[in-house]
């Protein structure tokens, strides 16, 4: 009996896929369960345009997310810090900090997308951090962090 996936199932298949699967484990666990609907002629051609206009949204947003890279690719970033006069930071840099940096310098990007690469920032100094554009592109954003005095 032949599928459509509503979402990933463990040692199946991945959301739309189309898979063929023993009439008792469809009819009785994967479309109860909701994860799962019958692949008939007509869910069969509906799936095809869904999955057409789908992988032109994602041609649409990969590209506009590799013109991104293209624009940050070589910004530099300055992260002003209060600190010490041994140049100890009070507190650290976080991806909070880099994501309103960014936004001063017109790329608006969620802190969640954000890494910081090696251990938390607590000394004034060179830095980089790597940041998640779409799925699996990721740019890396040299920065420095200042004494604010």
């Amino acid at each position: 009996m032949e599928i459509i996936l509503k979402q990933d199932v463990e040692n199946l298949g991945h959301k739309d896929d189309i898979v063929t699967v023993k009439p008792g484990y469809a009819r009785n666990y994967l479309i109860p369960q909701g994860f799962a609907s019958l692949a008939t002629v007509s869910a069969k051609k509906i799936h095809a345009e869904n999955m057409r206009q789908k992988a032109h949204k994602e041609a649409k947003l990969r590209e506009q997310a590799e013109e991104m890279v293209k624009k940050i690719e070589g910004l530099s970033l300055k992260i002003a810090a209060k600190t010490s006069s041994t140049g100890k930071i009070f507190g650290s840099v976080n991806t909070i900090m880099i994501a309103e940096a960014l936004e001063k310098a017109g790329y608006e990007i969620d802190r969640k997308n954000i890494s910081i690469k090696g251990d938390s920032i607590k000394e004034v100094g060179n830095y980089e951090a790597s940041v998640k554009i779409y799925k699996n592109i990721k740019v890396n954003i040299a920065f420095e962090v200042f004494s604010e005095q």
